[in-house]
């Protein structure tokens, strides 16, 4: 993590077209020799920059060697040994044909590091939205497959449908369980629950009234982005009335009577 978070930093590029300070230097030298993927992501930016400028490159103008020759002499004293002349006019035209190089170098490099973190930000970017698009699809198909649950209940007569009201703690409360009596699948509906959002230290805990006695179907938070229809809880051979009460978070081993916020009877 370390590592990952180092080469979306940008002080790998700014590594390599030395930009940085001495101690930043030193800091990148150091998590390159300790990091192999820091190693190789300075590799290919380097190669990257390389390719580019190459690609990129410019010639520069044939006459830009006379022009600054020219200029050259207007500012140097007449040299009085002639026979060295040639020699050092060839250095001056290499002199110069290196700085149009490196200057036009320089240019591309630093072009292809903004074009670097323009493609950094836009992957980034991407990367955010394919995440978006990916859970609004898982989403739709969840609700769509829980759509379709409740819809196949009405053929199934084993289904039962318990709607749960408000107690005395919270007289509009509400909630819907369904209770599956052979397969004993017990699914809350979240679209139809109105209770209120639980704090960090509680949860709501789902009772079976079974032959007067509590049974633990497990607990829950309510969540004001719920991103499901139905939610799964414990199973129940036998039911005559499911109740949910406010407990410690983790839940308690018997309900607490005067945190019970919505109870229903099985209709038969």
């Amino acid at each position: 993590m370390e590592a990952k978070n180092y080469i979306e930093s940008g002080k790998l590029e700014l590594y390599v077209l030395g930009q940085l300070e001495a101690e930043e230097q030193i800091e990148v030298e150091k998590m390159i020799a300790k990091y192999p993927e820091v190693k190789q992501e300075v590799d290919a930016i380097e190669f990257a920059m390389e390719q580019y400028a190459l690609y990129h490159a410019i010639p520069p103008p044939p006459d830009m060697d006379r022009m600054i020759l020219d200029e050259i002499r207007k500012t140097t004293l007449p040299l009085k040994v002639s026979i060295y002349e040639p020699k050092i006019k060839k250095l001056r035209i290499a002199l110069v044909a290196c700085a149009a190089l490196l200057v036009l170098s320089l240019v591309a490099l630093y072009s292809t590091y903004d074009k670097l973190n323009n493609a950094k930000d836009q992957i980034v970017s991407l990367n955010l939205e394919k995440e978006k698009f990916t859970t609004t699809v898982t989403f739709m198909k969840q609700t769509n497959a829980d759509l379709q649950k409740i819809a196949n209940m009405r053929d199934d007569p084993d289904w039962k449908t318990v709607k749960l009201s408000g107690t005395k703690m919270d007289p509009k409360a509400k909630m819907v369980v369904y209770w599956h009596v052979t397969g004993k699948h017990v699914l809350m509906d979240l679209s139809k629950l109105n209770l209120p959002v639980n704090d960090q230290e509680h949860q709501y805990q789902l009772w079976a009234l079974v032959n007067g006695k509590p049974v633990d179907l497990g607990v829950f938070d309510v969540k004001p982005d719920a991103s499901q229809i139905l939610a799964n809880m414990k199973g129940i051979a036998s039911a005559q009335t499911f109740a949910v009460t406010l407990e410690k978070r983790g839940g308690s081993s018997s309900p607490t009577m005067n945190q019970m916020i919505v109870a229903g009877n099985v209709s038969i």
